[in-house]
């Protein structure tokens, strides 16, 4: 039997790609803060090393890692967007790449945002902060920023940013190590994240004007269907890409660069 981790598996992208794994016969062991086999705040250093060791606990070897877990713009304060999006899922992913070298044809993907390199942010301290995986300070420049909605745009994109090279810069350790990573870059998504955004105020104005050459926003099974497809065996050759479903937009606004 195939044995998936998968974090953020309660709502979303996380539970819809966990359906489909759970018809195809895998055995998925869920991490949230809610409805999971394991209850873990991956804010939190004792959120990650409990999420750790209860995986460990749980299974010998890994075939799937999939990292779902995140929060958007909304979440306050705003320093627990990089503490989730970037350190709790890096942490996750080194943590259990000694399980995923035991695994059958093992990989992972990590959920990542086809915002990511739409705003120039290589030379802002937060984000170099996050290259340098300084949580304390990239917590304290976020925590003192003073204008949170700007932060919140700052700390969401910069921490996709920085795991997406996560992502690349572990290609050729993971290889040697004979597992597959790779990332998934969706657009907007019918997601409760997503409706969260269309229900503040204060962040809701700039979606409807968001161009989608598709006209359509994705179902969270097509980009489910896409983490499946990469973590299977017809998938053996992909490795360290990004992947982006997003009907077109990030094409629409950086149609130069790929």
């Amino acid at each position: 039997m195939t044995v998936t981790v998968m974090t953020g598996s309660a709502s979303g992208m996380g539970a819809a790609t966990r359906k489909r794994f759970e018809r195809s016969g895998d055995k998925v062991i869920g991490i949230d803060i809610r409805d999971a086999e394991i209850i873990a705040d991956l804010s939190t250093h004792e959120g990650r090393a409990h999420a750790i060791s209860s995986v460990k606990q749980r299974c010998k070897a890994l075939d799937r890692l999939v990292s779902c877990a995140g929060l958007a713009t909304y979440a306050r304060p705003v320093s627990l967007i990089a503490s989730v999006n970037y350190f709790g899922t890096v942490k996750l992913l080194d943590g259990l790449l000694e399980l995923l070298e035991k695994g059958e044809n093992p990989a992972a993907v990590v959920t990542l945002s086809n915002s990511a390199q739409w705003v120039p942010i290589d030379e802002e301290p937060y984000f170099q902060a996050l290259l340098r995986h300084d949580e304390a300070e990239a917590v304290k420049i976020l925590d003192e920023a003073p204008d949170a909605f700007m932060a919140a745009g700052m700390a969401y994109v910069g921490s996709k940013l920085a795991l997406g090279r996560a992502v690349r810069q572990r290609a050729m350790t993971w290889g040697k190590a004979g597992v597959r990573l790779n990332g998934v870059a969706p657009g907007n998504t019918k997601t409760p994240m997503f409706q969260k955004i269309l229900d503040d105020p204060n962040l809701r104005d700039g979606v409807p004007n968001m161009e989608i050459p598709l006209g359509q926003l994705n179902e969270p099974d097509e980009v489910a269907s896409l983490i499946a497809f990469l973590c299977s065996p017809e998938a053996s050759a992909i490795h360290g890409s990004i992947f982006y479903i997003d009907g077109g937009t990030d094409a629409l606004i950086r149609p130069d660069r790929f």
